[in-house]
């Protein structure tokens, strides 16, 4: 089979590959779409350590290809759908309610790239898939599914633990993929104002479009002063920090009323240097403020909830796709999101015409 590999930091290459084989409890999957994600260009620029020649990728929808002798309940040729991390569900930290630091390992449920091979490749392996396959409803097609495996799943999570009330308002740093997800999943909580920051013109039109009231340009003004101002100087009751940033991180606590919710949900692992909290507004250690850092929580479960709102017409993230390339094109679309050229946001690869 052709996957998408790390050659070594900084190289990424189409290699061939053996189909790989399940265990008992494994499932092997034949890919029919995928899309890159910005975690991939942080593993190719050495944010984390990898083995050379691993497989790339962890969003990815496809058939069922191979079921290993103990998995029950999926058949060959199902439509299958699986999340960006694919935690044991046994150990003490899932059975906590953990589930992406499974086995008590930092993000140890994020087992694709870090602890083996990715999906971005014609067929990949599944651990534990009967807790961690869900079956795509028929109403739904492919590229909806895909949404559901990390950005829908990483964005919805980060506005759960905003632990936003009815009518509350809430500040959403940067509105990339993530940053847009976390916008829906704050409407669909029932935010009574959500605060967008963002620059890019075409990304401040989609957050409009996904729940977003009012849009702070970065750019053209101090985005704290400027939610200060629009909350008559009392602050949101809860900020999403999307991006990753000492700044975005910072200014979330700065925005934050006391009492209120630190939500971070962006990627620090290219900042090599210790996150700071401005004291004053963290009420030098008293302001009542929690922080909570989350991820993509995996499972079937969690997989059915958001193909419910996708199947009911509650949400449509699908205009986050900018882009669309077929396999072979698969180096190109990984450039394009490593420069974010063309405005791009998430590109869709075809492996299989027919299921997408």
């Amino acid at each position: 089979m052709r996957a998408f590999v790390l050659r070594r930091v900084g190289e990424v290459a189409v290699i061939e590959k053996p189909v790989p084989e399940p265990g008992p409890t494994d499932v092997v999957v034949r890919t029919t779409a995928a899309m890159v994600c910005t975690t991939d260009v942080h593993t190719m620029r050495g944010a984390m350590p990898v083995a050379p020649d691993v497989t790339l990728g962890h969003e990815a929808v496809g058939v069922v290809h191979a079921l290993g002798s103990a998995v029950e309940g999926l058949a060959e040729g199902q439509r299958v759908a699986v999340a960006g991390i694919t935690p044991c569900f046994q150990c003490d930290s899932c059975q906590r309610g953990f589930s992406s630091q499974c086995q008590g390992r930092m993000l140890g449920g994020a087992r694709f790239t870090t602890r083996r091979d990715g999906n971005l490749a014609e067929y990949f392996l599944v651990n534990n898939a009967e807790a961690n396959l869900a079956p795509i409803p028929a109403a739904l097609c492919d590229h909806q599914a895909l949404y559901a495996t990390d950005m829908l799943s990483t964005g919805f999570v980060a506005a759960e633990h905003a632990e936003l009330a009815l009518g509350e308002t809430v500040a959403v740093f940067a509105q990339g993929a993530v940053g847009l997800s976390a916008t829906i999943g704050c409407g669909l909580l029932g935010a009574g104002l959500v605060i967008a920051v963002e620059s890019v013109p075409a990304r401040q039109e989609l957050a409009r479009r996904f729940g977003a009231d009012l849009i702070v340009d970065h750019t053209q003004c101090d985005p704290v002063a400027r939610i200060m101002e629009l909350t008559d100087g009392q602050g949101v009751d809860a900020a999403i920090e999307a991006l990753g940033t000492p700044q975005t991180w910072e200014a979330a606590f700065r925005v934050t009323k006391p009492g209120g919710r630190i939500s971070n949900v962006g990627y620090h692992g290219e900042v090599h240097e210790p996150l700071q909290i401005p004291l004053e507004p963290f009420g030098y250690g008293m302001s009542d403020k929690q922080v909570y850092a989350g991820f993509n929580r995996g499972g079937r479960g969690w997989l059915r909830r958001i193909f419910r709102l996708l199947e009911n017409g509650k949400i449509d993230p699908t205009p986050m796709t900018t882009h669309a390339f077929g396999f072979d094109q698969i180096e190109r679309a990984f450039a394009m999101m490593a420069s974010k050229e063309d405005g791009i946001i998430k590109p869709l690869i075809h492996f299989d015409a027919g299921g997408a």
